[in-house]
């Protein structure tokens, strides 16, 4: 009991963790990443990008120290989908870090067009927007679907054995899964990436994983439900041994 209280109070904290570093990561550093200037504004705002990526970087850490946390918890419902979760949670912070990294790559490129000078400004505009191509494929793509896949899945057991109470888990489902559905428009080029239908969609699960994550710290998961899921697992590896 009191590992899982441990493991829950965790989770909520990288929760947290996760959601602060990357607000405050997008917020100062879209701006000039979005620019169209972008090449000259990253490389007179050095610190605020290298701030940025380290922000990211610890996002992408805390994103999968969700799914080594969920883990323990998990298994005893369904081990299957609590290895799943542990994979995409953590396949999702890799390709955040991989996000921070190419923005790294911009900042130098900036710093090199400024020192070239105007006369070469194509080809380093052609490498930028080739680097930038890939980090909004990592952003809403790769990242985006591995997020969605592992909330599903973990919200799903968490619904299904009443771990917290239904309306936070229930809640989770619809938000994500509307923010599934934008991420795959925006793949496929219907709507434009954090655009006003992106944001929007996104609000719902943004706001739930701090009320979940809230809970998790405060509450916990549900003492009989772990109770019940302990004699399960219990009760399996009797079965698997006989």
């Amino acid at each position: 009991m009191n590992t899982n209280r441990t493991n829950a109070a965790v989770v909520g904290g990288l929760f947290i963790i996760g959601t602060v570093t990357g607000t405050i990561a997008a917020i100062s550093g879209n701006p000039i990443l979005d620019a169209p200037d972008y090449l000259t504004k990253v490389s007179a705002n050095e610190s605020q990008i290298i701030t940025g990526a380290f922000l990211v970087f610890l996002m992408g850490v805390a994103c999968a120290g969700i799914g080594l946390a969920l883990y323990p918890i998990m298994k005893k419902y369904s081990p299957g989908l609590a290895i799943g979760v542990v994979g995409f949670r953590v396949a999702e912070g890799i390709f955040e870090i991989l996000g921070g990294v190419i923005t790294i790559g911009l900042l130098a490129l900036s710093q090199e067009f400024v020192k070239a000078g105007a006369p070469n400004a194509a080809y380093f505009q052609i490498i930028g927007a080739i680097l930038k191509a890939g980090d909004a494929w990592l952003s809403n793509g790769a990242t985006l679907l591995c997020w969605c896949i592992g909330a599903l899945m973990y919200y799903t057991v968490f619904y299904q054995y009443r771990l917290v109470p239904r309306w936070i888990s229930g809640w989770g489902l619809v938000g994500i899964t509307l923010t599934t559905i934008s991420g795959v428009l925006v793949m496929l080029h219907v709507i434009p990436g954090f655009g006003t239908v992106q944001v929007v969609s996104s609000l719902p699960i943004a706001l739930q994983e701090m009320v979940f994550a809230v809970w998790l710290i405060a509450k916990g998961v549900n003492p009989s439900a772990v109770a019940s899921g302990a004699a399960k697992t219990a009760t399996n590896e009797l079965l698997s041994a006989a």
